[in-house]
């Protein structure tokens, strides 16, 4: 599917952009990769690591329409992976944040259409189902503006939708390196903000496998979500640290005890799959869809009034020896 396209990456030195690029340049033989973010550093350090024939690597902001244009021209698909992700951040810096996450999202959006790209899948996250904070309305804004963007595209072959998982196991700024990071630095407790806390998990590798799939799976107007297992933070602080007392510190500004992948208001327009669930797009679009049977052949049911796929009713929760074993399939796959 990937073979002798063009694919570009928005935000692609982030974890997911580099594992990304990982996995299908082992596994396919794509024309191009071209890798778009702002920080040239990043770039330097992953061109030293990705550095074959395919790999492009253009300095740019999505903030920057013209520049995605030009960096647009001739690519078959994107991947939208930049935001600003940092909740505490986020509300301090609310401009900021709306200028990267949803101005970034709708520039990306007429880059595509201007240069007929086929494909568009935006990451999205948790917290952008039922938000409380600015990063999570943010990017509820921008799965709006993707899934929206399907009423805009006329006769052109581009199609968009939306890819939105938990928490990514090991990735840069999530709580298993911190941990780590104490651990290694002598701390003689672990911080939990809440003991009843829960969170949604996935391997990097497991969210670029989806994504991919999903490629393949996509009419456009979807949000796609995994079922992933939950597991509580004071397991997860239990399995990497079993001799340490906790230390509850109180839950953050902006931060849920569990989080919402279905929303119950969304229990209408929301499709289970045997290993995932698809939200239909609430609006009507021109092109024509039976989103019940997606583009690879697999059926979907209407899930049940009321339904709510949350963190902590989750049915599938990791026990502390599950914990480590992912923690070690994510080390094994980095």
């Amino acid at each position: 599917m990937l073979n002798n396209k063009t694919i570009l990456i928005t935000g692609g030195t982030g974890s997911f952009g580099k594992q990304f690029t990982k996995t299908i340049l082992e596994r396919y033989k794509p024309k191009k990769v071209i890798i778009y973010s702002r920080d040239e550093l990043k770039q330097y350090e992953m061109a030293q690591t990705f550095n074959a024939p395919q790999m492009r690597y253009f300095i740019g902001d999505v903030r920057d329409q013209a520049r995605l244009m030009q960096a647009m021209d001739g690519v078959d698909y994107v991947i939208h992976a930049a935001a600003l992700k940092h909740v505490p951040v986020a509300e301090y810096n609310p401009m900021e944040c709306i200028k990267t996450n949803v101005y970034g999202a709708e520039n990306v959006i007429h880059a595509a259409l201007a240069n007929g790209v086929e494909r568009v899948i935006a990451l999205s996250t948790d917290k952008a189902a039922s938000p409380i904070n600015l990063y999570g309305a943010t990017k509820l804004a921008s799965d709006k503006l993707f899934v929206a963007a399907n009423n805009m595209v006329g006769t052109r072959p581009t199609r968009f939708s939306v890819v939105r998982y938990g928490n990514v196991i090991g990735s840069r700024g999530s709580v298993v390196p911190f941990f780590r990071k104490l651990l290694a630095e002598g701390a003689q407790e672990l911080p939990i903000t809440d003991d009843r806390m829960t969170r949604f998990w996935i391997t990097l590798q497991d969210g670029v496998e989806f994504v991919i799939t999903n490629f393949a799976r996509m009419h456009g107007g979807e949000i796609f979500v995994p079922k992933i297992p939950s597991a509580t933070m004071t397991d997860l602080a239990v399995a990497m640290a079993p001799n340490l007392p906790i230390k509850i510190i109180g839950i953050r500004p902006g931060e849920k005890l569990h989080e919402i992948m279905c929303p119950l208001d969304d229990s209408h327009l929301t499709l289970e799959f045997h290993d995932h669930f698809v939200i239909q797009p609430s609006i009507s679009f021109s092109l024509e869809a039976d989103y019940k049977i997606n583009k690879k052949g697999e059926t979907g049911v209407p899930v049940p009034d009321g339904f709510e796929y949350s963190s902590g009713t989750n049915p599938v929760f990791l026990s502390v020896e599950d914990i480590r074993a992912l923690i070690g399939k994510a080390m094994a796959e980095a």
